[in-house]
């Protein structure tokens, strides 16, 4: 049975008639996620988890008409069963269940098992047919513990303060820059981009909390920050905003940090490998896990991924998606045009 086709529009459920985080105008989308590879303007209806119809008004616009549901609510959809169940990815995560006439396709988007105590942690889902990232699908991509990784980031932060530096982060503003938030939570004065105070906002909205912080002014003087937390978004590494940070040490937090020679990325100062997606043992464990006949590897390291779960007895295949253009994917292109010398 096919329960999901790839299309040039995006993942079809035919039975269902609605797409699963499509690149182009549809009917109705089912988003997985905020992050914009999966989340896109421009469909007629969206439906998504609750956490996540907050993100998509800031998003896209406050006019688009979306529905949201909670983890494990079951809604029939012209004859197939679809529940959203957490991905672990982001605040709103889920990965897209549907099931028909008793076979079972499960839908990821992106995911990472590793509980970041801040994300509703990863649900695993059994199905027949799995479809899976592969952002980090190769062996030398090995996650820190959490709170060993928060630990170093506030190590960082207190080495800075001994030698009057600003501790500035570069964290994409839609996951990585909340998770920043909390692992240096108490350390001292948080300062975010306005961007990233946009989707904060979005989160207090569904009543999630996060640590305090304020929005400075980029356009005036920022002198006030000196010694303090700094957290910007990827594109802002080169700008005119990072100069006028006082006594700026800069840290890109991403998992391609885990790379020997990544954190010379541009001008850093330190690199710290903090992902939201799952890293190598991780992709395993839960492609294992779901006991899937056959895996589809959408995004990512997709050619050698799926070849090693074909050597390992998983049937898998490549599948040409669109996904992928998040932060880690920018920091990754770049770490490639900047090589270490």
């Amino acid at each position: 049975m096919k329960l999901i086709k790839f299309t040039n529009k995006g993942i079809y459920c035919p039975q269902g008639k609605f797409y699963i985080d499509p690149w182009r105008p549809v009917d109705l989308a089912v988003i997985t996620h905020g992050h914009a590879d999966h989340a896109r303007w421009g469909m007629k209806k969206y439906l998504c988890h609750h956490f996540t119809k907050p993100i998509l008004y800031k998003r896209i616009s406050e006019d688009i008409e979306c529905q949201s549901v909670e983890y494990g609510e079951v809604i029939n959809m012209n004859g197939v069963r679809v529940s959203f169940h957490p991905a672990g990815h982001i605040i709103g995560s889920a990965q897209i269940r549907l099931e028909y006439k008793g076979y079972v396709s499960v839908v990821s988007g992106d995911y990472k098992v590793q509980d970041d105590g801040l994300s509703t942690p990863f649900e695993l889902v059994k199905c027949n047919e799995f479809v899976t990232e592969s952002t980090f699908g190769l062996p030398i991509y090995n996650w820190l513990e959490v709170d060993d990784l928060n630990k170093r980031l506030q190590n960082w932060v207190l080495r800075n303060k001994e030698n009057q530096k600003t501790s500035v982060f570069i964290g994409y503003s839609l996951g990585k820059a909340q998770r920043i938030m909390k692992a240096v939570e108490g350390m001292g004065k948080i300062h975010v981009h306005y961007s990233i105070g946009k989707l904060n906002e979005a989160f207090e909205t569904v009543g999630i909390k996060l640590p305090d912080y304020e929005i400075p002014d980029f356009r005036e003087s920022v002198k006030h920050v000196q010694d303090e937390i700094v957290i910007v978004p990827p594109a802002l590494m080169d700008s005119n905003v990072i100069k006028k940070i006082p006594n700026a040490a800069i840290a890109i937090c991403s998992g391609w940090m885990q790379v020997r020679g990544a954190r010379r990325w541009r001008s850093a100062d330190a690199g710290f490998a903090m992902s939201d997606h799952a890293d190598w043992k991780g992709l395993l464990q839960a492609i294992k896990a779901t006991e899937a006949e056959i895996v589809h590897v959408t995004h990512g390291q997709t050619e050698v991924f799926s070849k090693y779960l074909n050597e390992i007895g998983i049937r898998s295949d490549v599948v040409e998606t669109l996904y992928g253009d998040d932060d880690e994917e920018e920091v990754e292109k770049e770490t490639v045009k900047n090589p270490e010398p």
